[in-house]
């Protein structure tokens, strides 16, 4: 055979199915590759594992923070509150203290206009100041009735109340029993449920028991004499 034959004859190709048999060959893993691919794995993991623990121990220790802070916020909003109600609760009270005694330095002034009212001499009594003296004795009541002040009813005949009453004087007197209101001499006041001033009143005293008579005293020597008599 010739050069020329050599050269008229078709190449030898190199078919896939030889390459793919040599790629097999070259990729095919050993032992030693799969055991340190398996330890690979096992690293890997593990370290995930690891991370995981991490994260919850982590996420467990926010969780806890945040209870924490929330237990802490709430008790300080709670702490708060009763703060503010405290406070306002004192104030309220102070200035109740506060109207109680500018009311209560009012009325000694009521109870003057009243005196002099009653003795106003008759000849002055249509005179137009006197009506102007007797509009500032309204308006003075009115502030009264305005901030609830009220007067603590007594009557002659009432029983005695400690709480809203104060005796300036006991008597003896007829057609009252021990303990009863006998006068008033001096009207009390109230601001709502507190006592801005006692009403002054006069208490009756228990009478004394009625004396025996002379007759009746007479008689009974008598009739112990006409019972050992009648004995004898």
């Amino acid at each position: 055979m010739t050069e020329k034959d050599l050269d008229k004859q078709p190449p030898v190709d190199v078919t896939d199915e030889d390459t793919g048999a040599e790629e097999s060959i070259a990729e095919e893993p050993t032992a030693a590759e799969d055991e340190g691919s398996a330890v690979d794995l096992e690293t890997q993991v593990k370290t995930l594992e690891e991370k995981l623990a991490g994260t919850e121990a982590a996420l467990a220790e926010a969780e806890r923070k945040t209870a924490e802070y929330l237990d802490g916020w709430q008790r300080a909003q709670a702490s708060f509150a009763n703060f503010r109600k405290r406070t306002t609760a004192e104030q309220a009270q102070w200035r109740s203290m506060a109207n109680a005694a500018l009311l209560a330095r009012l009325l000694p002034v009521v109870d003057d206009f009243k005196r002099a009212f009653d003795a106003v001499p008759d000849t002055i009594k249509e005179d137009p100041w006197l009506s102007g003296v007797q509009l500032v004795e309204r308006k003075v009541e009115a502030i009264l009735e305005t901030e609830n002040v009220q007067q603590i009813e007594a009557e002659p005949g009432d029983i005695f109340d400690p709480n809203v009453h104060e005796a300036v004087l006991y008597q003896e007197v007829d057609g009252f029993n021990d303990g009863e209101i006998v006068a008033v001499v001096e009207t009390g006041h109230m601001l709502a449920d507190r006592v801005l001033r006692p009403s002054m009143v006069v208490i009756a005293k228990g009478t004394r028991e009625a004396q025996p008579q002379a007759g009746e005293e007479a008689l009974e020597p008598e009739s112990e004499e006409s019972t050992v008599q009648g004995d004898a």
